[in-house]
């Protein structure tokens, strides 16, 4: 199923590789009743054989279950006796990864409500109940045995977030690696970064990565890109999360081919509910398609005069297609001695940025340098990162009412 556009363990998980496609299970069915458990386990079973499962339950443990365990190639999930199934297959989209095909069965009959799921959700098929193995057979196996993928899947994949420090040294890295390994390892999402900076990124050595060739070997050869390359060239750093970074020898030029960029993103978004870039202002190989396959543009300044002449002038940049709000605009480090005070940057860009985040001396660069996300201590950087995901991810840190209410608890207790 296609991730939803917006759209949702302060230590790092152990680093993991996601399940290549030969060992994920074939099928997983989550059924509420007897009756259709019956005929699934009758029908699908024995056709798709070992590692295909039915178990019991609605969407609503579908979503729990795969927040927390790998991802099927198909899924099929029981939309019955819930209030509202349109939002909690949206919520089901932010936990799997964006190419596993599902099939949908439920109570409800009308024609709108197919057409909901199968054109608006990327559903590949809807039943409603009494199910029979005829049915089942007739309606269902076609889509598990040709592989089929979702509608509209070019368009419904992960949401792209561009981060950009409109001149070099504001900390854009920083963000954009800690933005990433939020969404990977803390909200849980299927999560790529990916460095564009091939000859200088410094994404990878923030989260402690390997960097590979293959990315260069992408951009050069497009040709050679598609789903299990990015798999193999993806390196793992949790669970859900994957770094695509280079070091290129900086005397040497990268290549990068027409629409390479484009088809890169385009694999990833297939992959993964999230696809972080670190893009340099300058210098990135297609740097264009990039910015004009992004869902939403974060742009990064410190408190100096220069700085704020640069946002002015990247903050100009029309949007792209996908993109539905104007870019966020980020002032970092401010407070730091020696440049402009806050009100006197807001004054510089003729408006307050959307989001500050204070000057941490202490805090940001010993973490960069042991490998380590920033955010994964309590402060005023992670406090800002939460808001910084919220905005451009609507994801809230849940995690951290949940944590607060705790605290209260054992006050309390």
């Amino acid at each position: 199923m296609a991730g939803v556009d917006g759209s949702d363990r302060l230590a790092p998980a152990p680093a993991q590789a996601s399940a290549p496609a030969a060992d994920r299970a074939p099928l997983i069915a989550f059924v509420a009743d007897a009756a259709s458990d019956a005929v699934l386990r009758e029908t699908l079973l024995a056709e798709l054989g070992e590692g295909a499962e039915v178990r019991r339950g609605d969407v609503l443990a579908a979503t729990k279950t795969l927040k927390r365990s790998a991802t099927p190639l198909a899924l099929v999930v029981d939309v019955s006796g819930v209030e509202q199934p349109l939002t909690a297959l949206e919520e089901l989209a932010l936990v799997v990864e964006p190419d596993v095909r599902v099939l949908v069965i439920g109570e409800r009959q009308d024609a709108a409500f197919y057409r909901q799921l199968t054109r608006g959700l990327g559903v590949l098929e809807y039943l409603f109940k009494p199910l029979t193995q005829e049915m089942v057979a007739r309606h269902l196996l076609p889509y598990l045995r040709s592989g089929a993928t979702p509608r509209d899947m070019h368009l419904r994949g992960g949401r792209v977030i561009t981060v950009t420090g409109v001149r070099g040294g504001v900390g854009a890295t920083t963000l954009a690696a800690n933005l990433a390994w939020h969404l990977g390892e803390e909200a849980r999402r299927h999560t790529a970064l990916f460095d564009a900076d091939l000859h200088g990124g410094a994404a990878a050595l923030l989260l402690g990565a390997r960097t590979t060739n293959g990315l260069r070997a992408a951009l050069e050869h497009p040709e050679r890109v598609d789903e299990l390359f990015v798999e193999r060239t993806a390196q793992p750093v949790g669970e859900r999360l994957h770094v695509l970074a280079a070091e290129e020898n900086p005397g040497e030029a990268v290549l990068a081919q027409p629409g390479a960029a484009a088809r890169l993103i385009a694999m990833l978004r297939r992959r993964y509910n999230f696809v972080v870039v670190d893009l340099p202002a300058r210098g990135a190989p297609a740097a264009r398609e990039v910015l004009d396959m992004a869902h939403q543009r974060v742009l990064v300044t410190d408190a100096s005069l220069a700085g704020a002449r640069e946002m002015l002038r990247y903050a100009a940049i029309p949007n792209a297609p996908t993109q539905s709000r104007r870019s966020l605009t980020v002032l970092n480090r401010a407070g730091q001695p020696g440049l402009l005070t806050e009100a006197q940057v807001k004054e510089a860009l003729g408006e307050a940025p959307d989001l500050v985040i204070p000057w941490l001396p202490k805090v940001v660069p010993p973490a960069a340098d042991l490998g380590e996300p920033a955010a994964a201590r309590r402060g005023p950087f992670r406090a800002s990162l939460l808001r910084l995901v919220q905005e451009v991810a609507s994801i809230r840190a849940e995690g951290e009412q949940a944590e607060k209410r705790g605290i209260f608890a054992r006050w309390f207790r």
